[in-house]
């Protein structure tokens, strides 16, 4: 898959991906980033990207004209039906299911904002999705552009270490994930539980899953409702409940 950033800050993405798994994925040529600046698209000495809202109030806003140069000269060397996506706070809610969709494309163009947005006229003429990864509001896209790129690159095959990695974590089944525990077994008086040094795998499996059932009704209960559950998960939770009023 390759995929192209459109932003002001360009040393940024590139900086942020060169370590951890996504950087040795990016080596291992698993995927490719490439970086467009807007600057590079401007015709005046100053290299003007931004102007004076109309309609007045503070701040300034992308002009159209450099971004959209920018975006096209990325569409130009990213493969027929890539997709291209503003990362902006009254975006989509960005998910795990988005990220998995995402990784089927063949290209990605993500154009991170700055400043109070960009003209509303480029987001209608050459944008094809907009993305937001919460509610609440950054300095640009940057971030935001980061955390997609991160989100899809694990689900690449060969990004981690082990192919099964990307199918346990959290969402991947509409949960979050369960505890996560490694040596010493006996930690100050606090002990790993039992379940898991019984080498039972079937045992092991119900734990964890009754424990991310439990996790994501305690946390996040509305993915539940969007998710729903078998009888069995039920039978869990309610298990899990019984179990953490008595304590």
């Amino acid at each position: 898959m390759r995929i192209a950033v459109v932003s002001l800050f360009p040393q940024m993405i590139r900086e942020a991906l060169n370590i951890g798994v996504v950087g040795r994925a990016l080596e291992r040529g698993i995927f490719q980033v490439d970086c467009f600046d807007p600057r590079d698209y401007t015709a005046d000495s100053h290299r003007t990207v931004d102007d004076r809202p109309y309609g007045g109030g503070p701040g300034m806003v992308l002009k159209v004209e450099p971004v959209r140069s920018a975006v096209r000269d990325a569409m130009r060397v990213l493969p027929p039906g890539s997709r291209r996506v503003y990362l902006g706070a009254d975006g989509s809610r960005f998910e795990q299911s988005r990220a998995r969709e995402a990784c089927e494309w063949p290209g990605l163009v993500l154009v991170a904002g700055r400043y109070e947005g960009i003209d509303e006229r480029f987001i209608e003429q050459e944008i094809d999705e907009q993305w937001s990864i919460g509610d609440y509001v950054l300095s640009g896209g940057e971030l935001p552009a980061l955390v997609v790129i991160d989100a899809i690159a694990r689900l690449m095959p060969g990004t981690l270490g082990s192919s099964e990695s990307a199918l346990q974590e959290s969402f991947s089944d509409g949960l979050v994930d369960w505890p996560h525990y490694t040596r010493p077994q006996d930690l100050e008086g606090h002990e790993v539980p039992a379940v898991l040094a019984s080498g039972d795998h079937a045992a092991i499996h119900r734990w964890r899953l009754q424990q991310a059932l439990g996790r994501t009704w305690l946390r996040r209960p509305e993915l539940l409702e969007r998710r729903g559950m078998s009888d069995e998960e039920r039978e869990l939770l309610e298990e899990f409940k019984n179990e953490r009023a008595r304590q």
